[in-house]
């Protein structure tokens, strides 16, 4: 489940974002999420995969940006996600 954002970025906007290896708002290509629930105004880069794969029911990683509760995967409001991160 994703909630949205306060703010889009134009497509000038995201392109300059990236072209400074930066992570605009929203999900980049190829990433893959599955039982996730991603806050409002999150960037989460390219290639990036958040499945739990190891099946951790619970950890505290909010420097990071997310948090694991019941197997569940949650990213927080404002954080970003860097390209090829794995969770």
């Amino acid at each position: 489940m994703m909630m949205g954002a306060d703010y889009y970025q134009t497509e000038s906007e995201i392109a300059f974002l990236l072209a400074e290896g930066k992570v605009p708002v929203g999900v980049g290509e190829n990433t893959k999420i599955r039982n996730c629930i991603i806050d409002k105004n999150a960037k989460i880069g390219r290639n990036a995969i958040i499945t739990n794969a190891d099946g951790v029911e619970e950890a505290d990683r909010t420097k990071e940006g997310f948090y694991i509760r019941s197997g569940i995967t949650v990213i927080l409001k404002n954080a970003t996600i860097q390209d090829g991160t794995v969770i």
